[in-house]
């Protein structure tokens, strides 16, 4: 009951995201977003590390393994869906992230040894694809900053996946203080570009500013805590059920409570993209039986 209580809170805190960033930018820049986002989060989790009575490794190939990651799983994504959410709703945004574990399935086809394709994961993955054709054609057909904002947060998602493939190829670290190593390098790596692109802005709005600080010690920070507890406890076969539930989440806190439009089109891309995740999950279990 405690697994699928903590699994339940980490689906909360990363499906409401996309709604927090979506308000979160009606008045707060994206670059700032970011930043505040990536330093309040490792501020949580420098705290706990230090609490458990760890420590930070000294060696540079540590960090720079964990620059590498920052950049792949945290800086660039995190940015390009915020940017992106100026003009795509966090629904939509939430739905297009789902193609993340189908797209590292493909990735790792080709990087990871073992992990190959078979017909019934290139199936699932085609299906995702076509759900996100769906969601993604009405954006495009408008061009301008509506295709690039689409194109964006699809790269984000992408790039998660490659952030996957270098987490199984990078040495291994206590998985605490490599989140932890990993935030404070993407901290220091969005603050000069957070000083460079972010306007001065004395118009914050206090939902907008309440929306940066959730998101600093929510999704990421507190997040980040229950996601190691959850693979600790269960594993992460049992994790992986969040794919099927984030996109969902994310669309619905978007509909009903940023009164975002909900058309049967957004349905049938969700269920085309989750119904691809399902073909590749029940297909590899019963490969392995």
């Amino acid at each position: 009951m405690l697994n699928w209580t903590l699994l339940m809170v980490l689906v909360a805190l990363w499906g409401t995201s996309f709604m927090a960033t979506a308000i979160a930018v009606r008045s707060v820049d994206p670059a700032a977003v970011v930043f505040y986002r990536l330093a309040l989060g490792a501020v949580v989790l420098s705290l706990v590390v230090y609490a458990r009575g760890d420590s930070l490794p000294l060696r540079w190939q540590a960090w720079a393994g964990f620059t590498l990651m920052a950049i792949a799983g945290n800086a660039l994504p995190f940015f390009l869906i915020t940017w992106g959410q100026q003009t795509v709703d966090s629904g939509v945004a939430g739905m297009i992230m789902a193609i993340m574990p189908l797209l590292t399935m493909v990735f790792a086809h080709y990087l990871v040894e073992g992990e190959r394709l078979n017909r019934y994961k290139l199936i699932g993955f085609t299906l995702g694809i076509t759900g996100v054709i769906l969601l993604l054609g009405p954006v495009f057909s408008g061009g301008g900053r509506a295709f690039w904002s689409g194109l964006a947060i699809f790269t984000a998602a992408s790039s998660y996946a490659v952030n996957t493939i270098l987490i199984k190829r990078l040495p291994r670290f206590s998985p605490m203080v490599g989140a932890c190593g990993v935030l404070i390098m993407a901290s220091l790596i969005m603050f000069p570009i957070w000083l460079i692109m972010a306007p001065v802005n004395n118009n914050i709005s206090q939902d907008s500013m309440f929306a940066v600080v959730w998101l600093g010690i929510g999704p990421t920070g507190i997040a980040t805590i229950v996601l190691f507890s959850v693979i600790d406890r269960a594993g992460p076969t049992f994790l992986a059920t969040i794919n099927y539930l984030i996109p969902a989440v994310a669309f619905l806190c978007g509909a009903w409570l940023l009164d975002e439009p909900a058309t049967w089109l957004h349905f049938v891309a969700l269920a085309t993209i989750l119904g691809g995740i399902a073909i590749t999950r029940i297909r590899v279990k019963q490969a392995l039986r």
